[in-house]
């Protein structure tokens, strides 16, 4: 069945890290996306040291046929990265593919489901006792 609403994706954007294994949280976050919302195409993307870079993901995205695309911040605050670089490459999406509309949300620590879910984590530690 056709609908008239465009194609939907989902950039999950971190960091980056020397280790790959730096990125198992991510890559856990991003199936469960997937789980929840087979309808849409995620995809994970760094900023620095890992691939796919942020305009790789999104060129996927746009080949996809994607033409509503939300960029999640996986940081804690809306530090240097979010609030400088981010903007930059996302100026540069834009510019590359105009039929696309990309959409920058808040990041994801400052979000009060997360925040909540810190807390609670912290709590539960707190009550499980003494670490061994």
């Amino acid at each position: 069945m056709k609908t008239d609403r465009p194609h939907r994706g989902l950039v999950l954007f971190a960091h980056g890290a020397r280790d790959p294994r730096w990125a198992a949280p991510f890559e856990a976050v991003a199936a469960r996306v997937r789980a929840h919302r087979p309808g849409v195409e995620v995809r994970l993307a760094y900023l620095d040291l890992m691939q796919p870079d942020l305009p790789t993901a999104g060129a996927e995205l746009a080949a996809a046929g994607c033409g509503h695309v939300g960029v999640l911040p996986l940081f804690l605050g809306a530090g240097g990265h979010v609030r400088e670089d981010l903007p930059r490459l996302l100026d540069a999406l834009r510019a590359a593919h105009p039929g696309v509309q990309w959409v920058l949300h808040p990041p994801l620590g400052e979000l009060p489901a997360f925040v909540d879910a810190m807390a609670v984590a912290a709590l539960d530690l707190m009550d499980a006792g003494p670490a061994a």
